[in-house]
Order: structure tokens, then C-alpha cells, then sequence
């Protein structure tokens, strides 16, 4: 099943920032692989390689956590998980690292054609749906071995407020959240439980209006406190978890920024998407019904993506 020559599978982590050495971390604490933390900041990788493997005495994990500046490390990897770019700052869109994000990506993209290029790969740099779609482009994998991250950490995001909204554990909520990472993001209540219980019996229309809203805008909010910085705890999370539905093969039903190819009518585009996670990456996207208002509100989501594409373009990056 997996590409490295050891008895655990290789996860890359290319960007050892807040996002990309959390996500280390979890993958460690959940066992799920040997990790190598990828960065271009010299140090920095090994560094933090370091300090995650002395952690591992007092955390109880036994895995091999190791740090480099040379991309071609990367060979053997089975999952490459893409951090790397620049942060968003208070006041900013996720459109307006377009440039500078898209230059990131095109640079990594090529370290992976040469030295991984079996590899499934998982981004999650901003703006997202625009920066797999340029991978997709450049790496010209199968739709099945790459995707996005968006969705995880936006149904979690909505979880979280609804749990706080009730008093009541976060395990105890189930929601989904669709369409792209951005504030057109389709955050769906009519498949939103608690305890297998719509959620609609428990929160207000109005109410439920309100952390709908809070959802679309989790992102710029963790931004305007942090000022200078965006949130890593639960992106870095959200990618463990589909990590670990990857290498587990456990074929679980999460939202994940994914290629389509017909579903929802919707066709060459990244968008937030309900699908089965396995061994081979994205197995199935799942099609659910639909009220009207969001199938509308997914296509204006598809149509943000789409103009996003269309500006990468405008700005020299090969893209379909």
C-alpha cells in the first residue's frame, strides 16, 4: 500500500510554520507515519524536528520526526501535505495572497513531479480551491490523489459555535460545510446534527443565521485577534484528520475540496464537496440532496472559484 521502504508510511509536511509543524505533531501523537518537516528556512525544519522527537518521551509517541531544506528528501513520500505560502493579515482576503501563494505553489509543485510523484497530495495553503486547482494543473495527478483541506476545518469551525451555542461536547456535533474556503462557503444546517439530532430542533432560524455567518468569517476572526497571524491549530487538525483517513484506509465521509467532474453539475473545478477518504484518496465524491437555496449558494461558491482560476491566469500562471 505505501511507497516508503519502512514498515510506516512517509507523511511531508512541506512548510514547518505554525501550520505545518502542528500538523506534524498530531500526526506524531496519532502515530500515523514517519514525518519529514520540508522547509527553505535553513534551520527551521531540523529545528523543530528536534524538539517534536524530544516531546515523543513525554507524549508516548515512537515515531521518526525528522527536518531538511533539501526537497529531494521528499522521495518515497506517500502523503505531502502543502503549508507553505504567506499568511494572511488583518483586513486581508484569501484572494490577496493570489501572487505570492501561487509562486509558492508552483515551485513545490515541481519538487514533487521530480522527487514524489506517486505521492497523494493535500494543500492548504490560501486561497485554497485556487492554489489545488494550480497544483492539479502542474502536477497533472489523478483527481483521486489530490485535494484540498477547506472543508474539514470549516465543518469544524461550525461544530465548535454550535457546541459552544448549547453547552454541550464538541463530539456530540455533526455538520457540513460545502463550496469553496471563502466567505461563500456553504455552511448546510438541514445536514447539521446533534447527537444524530437536526439541529434545527435545538437552535433558532435566526440564531442559527448567526453562527452560520460566525463560520463563513472563522477564519478573519482568528486573524483580527492574532494580528499578525492566521489560525494553525485547526487547519493543522482538520489535515491530521484526513491523513489518517488516507493511511488508515478508512473510507470516512468527510468535506474536502475536490475535483469535479460532473457532480452537482459542476465540472473542472476545486470545490468543497462531501466525499470517502481511503487508501486511493478521494474514492467517491457523495451527491446528497439539496434544498434550492443551496444548490444557488454552491454555484456562487463554484463562481468565486471560478474567477479566482481566472486572475491566476490574468497574472502569467498556467492554469486550466
Amino acid at each position: 500500500m505505501f511507497n516508503s521502504k519502512f514498515s510506516r508510511p512517509k507523511i511531508v509536511s512541506v512548510g514547518a510554520g505554525n501550520v505545518g509543524a502542528t500538523f506534524a505533531q498530531y500526526c506524531a501523537e496519532m502515530e500515523l507515519g514517519d514525518v519529514l518537516l520540508l522547509d527553505i528556512v535553513e534551520g527551521l525544519p531540523q529545528g523543530k524536528a528536534l524538539d517534536l522527537m524530544q516531546a515523543g518521551v513525554v507524549r508516548e509517541y515512537s515515531v521518526s520526526i525528522k527536518g531538511s531544506n533539501d526537497f529531494a528528501d521528499m522521495k518515497d513520500a506517500d502523503v505531502i501535505v502543502i503549508s507553505a505560502g504567506f499568511p494572511r493579515k488583518p483586513g486581508m482576503s484569501r484572494l490577496d495572497l493570489l501572487e505570492k501563494n501561487g509562486k509558492i505553489i508552483a515551485n513545490i509543485c515541481d519538487y514533487i513531479k521530480r522527487f514524489a510523484p506517486e505521492a497523494i497530495v493535500i494543500v492548504i495553503t490560501n486561497p485554497l480551491d485556487i492554489m489545488v486547482q494550480l497544483a492539479f494543473h502542474l502536477l497533472n495527478h489523478p483527481p483521486a490523489k489530490i485535494m484540498g483541506m477547506a472543508g474539514c476545518l470549516d465543518s469544524a469551525r461550525m461544530c465548535s459555535f454550535i457546541a459552544e451555542e448549547l453547552g454541550i461536547s464538541q463530539k456530540q456535533v455533526n455538520a457540513m460545510v460545502l463550496g469553496s474556503h471563502g466567505d461563500l462557503m456553504v455552511p448546510v444546517p438541514e445536514y447539521t446534527t446533534v447527537a444524530g439530532i437536526s439541529v434545527k430542533e435545538f437552535i433558532s432560524a435566526e440564531r442559527l443565521e448567526q453562527i452560520v455567518d460566525r463560520t463563513r468569517k472563522g477564519g478573519a476572526e482568528i486573524v483580527s485577534l492574532l494580528k499578525t497571524g492566521s489560525a494553525y491549530y485547526a487547519p493543522a487538525a482538520s489535515s491530521a484528520r484526513m491523513v489518517q483517513a488516507i493511511l488508515k484506509d478508512e473510507k470516512a465521509l468527510l468535506p474536502c475540496a475536490v475535483y469535479t467532474q460532473g457532480e452537482y453539475g459542476i465540472s473542472g473545478v476545486f470545490v468543497g464537496l462531501p466525499c470517502i477518504l481511503g487508501a486511493k484518496g478521494v474514492e467517491k465524491i457523495v451527491e446528497i440532496p439539496f434544498s434550492d437555496e443551496n444548490k444557488i449558494a454552491l454555484m456562487k461558491s463554484v463562481e468565486e472559484v471560478k474567477q479566482g482560476i481566472q486572475s491566476l491566469k490574468e497574472l502569467g500562471f498556467a492554469v486550466s
